[in-house]
This record gives C-alpha cells, sequence and structure tokens, in this order.
C-alpha cells in the first residue's frame, strides 16, 4: 500500500432523495478506515435518527452562532433549514492521515470546492428523474407541495454535475459503494499525492 501522510477529504453530494445516507451507511459498514463527517442542521430530527450520531441537531440561534465563529467548513439554507459542516474534526481527521466523507448538499460541495480544492467531489446522482421522486415519496417525510419543491431543485443540481470530479449512479448501493471506494483507491494513487514521499529516496545530485 503506498505511504498515507494526509487523509482525503471525500464530498459526496447530490439531489434529496438520491440515497446519499444510504450509500454513506453502507460504505462504513464494509470500510471502516473511511470516518463520517457528522453535519449539523437546524431541521427536526426524523424518526430514528439521533443527535451526534446522525447530525448535530441545532436551534437556529446556535447555527448562527457557529457561522459568525468561523466554525464551519462550509453551510447552506436549503428549503428552509441550515445545514453545515464542523471544520475541526475534518480538519483534525485528515493531518492524522484517515480520509474522512462529508455527505452534504450541492450548495455545501460548491462551498467546500471553494475552501478545499485538493478535495475529491463525487455527484450521487439518481437513475432518473421519475425514480427520484419515488424515493422522496416513499420517505414519507413531505407533502406534496414540498416534494414538488424539491424536484425543481433536484434538476438545477443535476445540471451543476459537470463541477464534480467524478459522476457515481446510485442504482443498486452495492454498485455505488464498489465505485466510490475505486475512486478512493485510484485518489490515493495520484502523483500528486504520492511524489514527494518517493521523492526522498532519490539521491539529488
Amino acid at each position: 500500500m503506498l505511504k498515507k501522510d494526509h487523509g482525503l477529504l471525500i464530498v459526496l453530494s447530490g439531489p434529496a432523495g438520491v440515497g446519499k445516507g444510504t450509500v454513506c451507511n453502507a460504505l462504513r459498514e464494509v470500510d471502516d478506515s473511511i470516518f463520517y463527517s457528522v453535519s449539523a442542521t437546524t431541521r427536526a430530527p426524523r424518526e430514528g435518527e439521533k443527535d451526534g450520531v446522525n447530525y448535530f441537531f441545532k436551534s437556529e440561534a446556535a447555527f448562527k452562532e457557529m457561522i459568525a465563529n468561523n466554525q464551519l467548513l462550509e453551510w447552506a439554507k436549503y428549503v428552509n433549514h441550515y445545514y453545515g459542516t464542523p471544520l475541526q474534526y475534518v480538519n483534525d481527521t485528515v493531518r492524522s492521515g484517515a480520509d474522512i466523507i462529508l455527505e452534504i448538499e450541492v450548495q455545501g460541495a460548491a462551498k467546500v470546492r471553494e475552501r478545499y480544492p485538493e478535495g475529491v467531489f463525487i455527484f450521487l446522482a439518481p437513475p432518473d428523474l421519475s425514480e427520484l421522486r419515488k424515493r422522496i415519496e416513499e420517505r414519507g417525510t413531505e407533502n406534496t407541495e414540498l416534494i414538488n419543491e424539491r424536484m425543481s431543485v433536484a434538476q438545477a443540481e443535476i445540471e451543476m454535475m459537470a463541477q464534480y470530479d467524478y459522476v457515481v449512479e446510485n442504482d443498486k448501493i452495492e454498485n455505488a459503494v464498489k465505485s466510490i471506494q475505486s475512486i478512493v483507491l485510484a485518489e490515493h494513487c495520484r502523483k500528486e499525492r504520492v511524489i514527494d514521499h518517493y521523492r526522498q529516496f532519490v539521491e539529488v545530485k
């Protein structure tokens, strides 16, 4: 294995309902070397979600205080709620040599790209829009008006696919996980990430 002096920041993004959380959970089950960054949000917990595990659930006032104190790598307001990535945990993880994956919305991914261009940006795409709508409806957490709003936003987000390094289609979860693992392995083999380590073996004349 190649030496890892510095971990990767992997950003997994895509429209709501595409299955980002499901794919991340499946990835963690088969690969415990990738750390999962827990985001902060002002939305209410869904059934079964736990504070500090799925999200850090914050009041709007507490979230805005984090913004003012520059404690977030990125943040965005999406469908009337704030979402953001706590900065300290991300920095500590990659500096330790471990990889960390961020599961965030498209707006947040764009902000991370500005501050952390060396990250690995993966767009998780649905097989088609009808399947995406079906998945959102099956969650049973939004009314028709909100579903229509999410679908409108999703179409705009899919058009932003060109800003990403990779696109992975989430047709079957296990295939999406294998694709992400392959991307991570390939990124660790990029010459830009390893050349300085191997240059120390070459005597400069």
